[in-house]
């Protein structure tokens, strides 16, 4: 079973909520992200497209970097965000937008 990397999230909150700490880094990171019945690269598309819809923006800049490291390019998670914003709302696109903007320059 893989180790997830730590997060800067992650460990701001590790001592308030140690368990769900563990839950992540063990059972969604470390199990589920690993099945090879989907690749990272379509976990990536799949988990930014329901963070885009559910506005999750906090979650949402960290996958980004995910999914552009996981192979998903910055041209399929602008398609991504304009696809969704007619199925889940205008202004949690535009929000997504702006968070994608930002981590397209983090990662020039």
């Amino acid at each position: 079973m893989a180790k997830a990397p730590t997060s800067e999230a992650r460990d701001r909150v590790r001592n308030t909520v140690p368990k769900l700490i563990e839950a992540t880094e063990k059972v969604l990171f470390g199990d589920i992200w690993e099945r090879p019945e989907l690749s990272k690269r379509d976990r990536s598309l799949i988990t930014c497209a329901v963070l885009v819809a559910t506005y999750r923006p906090e979650q949402l800049k960290g996958h980004l970097g995910r999914a552009l490291h996981n192979g998903v390019t910055q041209e399929e998670l602008s398609e991504l965000i304009t696809h969704v914003a007619f199925y889940a709302g205008w202004p949690a696109a535009m929000s997504a937008a702006n968070i994608a903007k930002g981590v397209f320059e983090e990662n020039k």
